[in-house]
């Protein structure tokens, strides 16, 4: 099935503009579930200068400078992707045949794969998601001793939808895991950043993802929290197997309307715009507006 995503940031400045330095993570990552088709980023004011590049997590970022003053900035993203949808049941049989998630913690320990070794960079502590004993005994609700990795990080994903609420505007994006785990609230990103640390304070790798989900839902099925903008989710490592993506805002494993476009240690890596502008004072606002499409077969 395929996607048309249109992503628009628009800033209003309170005073001129003159220069502008900026990274967009926007583009849709390609990889064995997901293609992009297309990709064009337009910015207005025109750029000066604007390039693409790889950062270090594989992810695709286009910089772009703006020397011209101006007090307002669009930022506008538009792709097609699309998606092969997962056979969960016979993904998580592959999985839990992988043992328990005791011993997929020692085995990271010593493995010497390439696919372990690069999986365990997401076992240390982040500029955003610190590992605690607070996080730890949060997590082992649902890392009791011998269970599967796969029933592990399944009922973690349902713990955090179950007792946390969803309520957008009490967090920022620089709100601590404990502030998170101690209210009992907040949005995607925060959510994401409490399932990462709850699975690094087990010995266990998990990275950050970004991305789109679905704005409305197939008939039938409610929609999901988190389509009004970028969303956020978490992967977590199986040895043996791989990463294993789960959302823990809608507590669901993303099979067929989650689109990624980036991934890294924590939001910090992956935001999907970021940027240094000059002025002579004043602030700003933003308005973001995320529209996803399923285009016919």
């Amino acid at each position: 099935m395929s996607f048309r995503v249109t992503h628009t940031t628009t800033y209003a400045y309170g005073s001129e503009i003159t220069t502008a330095h900026n990274q967009a993570r926007l583009a849709p990552r390609n990889s064995a579930r997901q293609s992009r088709r297309s990709f064009a980023l337009e910015v207005f004011p025109v750029p000066d200068d604007m390039h693409e590049f790889t950062d270090f997590f594989g992810n695709r970022a286009d910089h772009f400078s703006i020397h011209t003053n101006h007090r307002k900035l669009v930022v506008r993203a538009v792709s097609e992707v699309e998606l092969k949808p997962l056979d969960l049941q016979l993904d998580f049989d592959a999985i839990a045949a992988q043992g328990t998630w005791e011993n997929a913690a020692l085995l990271l320990q010593s493995s010497t794969e390439r696919r372990d070794l690069d999986a365990r960079q997401f076992l240390l502590d982040s500029p955003l998601v610190h590992r605690s004993n607070d996080l730890a005994d949060f997590a082992r609700g649902s890392f009791l001793p011998g269970r599967s990795v796969v029933e592990a990080y399944l009922d973690l994903n349902h713990r955090i939808a179950r007792e946390f609420r969803y309520q957008p505007g009490t967090t920022t994006t620089t709100t601590g895991i404990e502030e998170v785990l101690e209210k009992r609230r907040g949005v995607c990103q925060d959510f994401a950043h409490l399932a990462i640390g709850c699975l690094r304070s087990v010995g266990l790798p998990a990275r950050y993802v970004s991305g789109y989900i679905e704005t409305t839902s197939p008939q039938g099925q409610d929609d999901l929290r988190g389509a009004d903008a970028s969303h956020a989710w978490v992967s977590g490592y199986v040895p043996g197997w791989g990463w294993l993506d789960f959302d823990p805002t809608n507590d669901v494993v993303p099979k067929d309307q989650h689109i990624t476009t980036a991934w890294g240690r924590d939001y910090g890596d992956v935001a999907p715009l970021r940027g240094i502008v000059f002025s002579g004072g004043g602030g700003h606002t933003m308005d973001v507006a995320v529209e996803v499409t399923r285009l016919p077969a």
